[in-house]
């Protein structure tokens, strides 16, 4: 299977069960909302180091938020309930409380509510202040007003944890690394457009794809040498000579048909570039289909057969 002259590996990226949850961060003006949020996201790549997996999704206009302010949403991804609850926690104390003028609430309904806003309140000394008030179904929902020194901090009580995925991935392989980067730029800038979804690496791109394993025993991963052009007459490679650089793009979301919907988006807009421009192929990255529960497959998805 070809895209625009661009060899489509016929695999599969493998990815995993994780729990979500979406916060909506409101603030004076967007400036500070990403200030919240940026923070809010920071050293959020990977589970492996980071223990959490966090994104913004998208901006939000005044219309959109409970307080009728500019805000974004942020998309946070673990693999377990404790976890997630433990990290949302923490960020919410480090990175929102602190931030200048910014205010959170639930961005999404489950009937796995966790903290949001519960044990933060105590950082009020006693003069917080709670009010519960009907949303547009009449179900009350309580909020905390916790006093600061710049007026008051806002925080809805909980926000919902959904089941979600993350770990979809594809592989962009190209004659060079600065082809091969305007491609993933071009993939990412698609991806962003759609919600229910991140790219939780720097600038959505990974370059150091791992493996399972490696030849010291205290590492559970290592360099995914296969794909490593400088590797190539070393190792048993999965590149030919044309072959100089590889970038992966990795993508959590909320159900499948969401990252299997943004797998194709990005796909399409990287091999938008063609072959004329170095783009050579589009692989993805698995273990052979022994960990993940789910697989995406590129070409079926790439068909337009996206189910689960």
């Amino acid at each position: 299977m070809q895209l625009n002259g661009v060899d489509i590996d016929d695999t599969f990226a493998e990815a995993f069960n994780m729990r979500g949850t979406r916060i909506l961060i409101t603030a004076q003006n967007l400036r500070w909302a990403y200030n919240a949020a940026n923070a809010m996201t920071g050293f959020a790549t990977s589970v492996i180091g980071c223990g959490v997996e966090a994104g913004i999704e998208r901006e939000l206009s005044e219309d959109e938020t409970p307080d009728g302010r500019p805000g974004v949403s942020v998309l946070m991804f673990a693999m377990g309930s404790k976890v997630l609850m433990q990290q949302l926690e923490t960020r919410m104390g480090q990175c929102i409380l602190t931030c200048p003028t910014a205010a959170a609430f639930a961005g999404i309904e489950s009937e796995d509510m966790i903290s949001l806003g519960k044990h933060l309140r105590f950082f009020g000394d006693g003069y917080q202040v709670s009010k519960q008030i009907p949303d547009a179904t009449g179900k009350l929902k309580r909020y905390w007003r916790i006093p600061v020194m710049d007026g008051e901090f806002l925080t809805e009580e909980t926000t919902g944890m959904v089941r979600a995925i993350g770990g979809g991935n594809f592989l962009v392989l190209g004659a060079s690394q600065a082809q091969v980067l305007t491609a993933c730029e071009a993939a990412i800038d698609a991806m962003r457009k759609l919600p229910n979804v991140i790219m939780p690496f720097p600038g959505g791109v990974v370059r150091s794809g791992s493996k399972v394993g490696s030849k010291y025993p205290k590492m559970f991963a290592s360099t995914n040498d296969a794909f490593c052009p400088t590797l190539k007459g070393v190792v048993k490679s999965e590149l030919d000579p044309r072959v100089e650089s590889v970038m992966e793009i990795v993508v959590n979301g909320l159900t499948f048909e969401d990252i299997a919907v943004s797998m194709k988006a990005g796909i399409e807009a990287a091999c938008s570039l063609g072959k004329e421009n170095g783009i050579l192929r589009i692989s993805a990255g698995n273990y052979g289909g022994k960990l993940g529960q789910h697989h995406f497959k590129l070409r079926p998805i790439l068909s337009g057969e996206v189910t689960a």
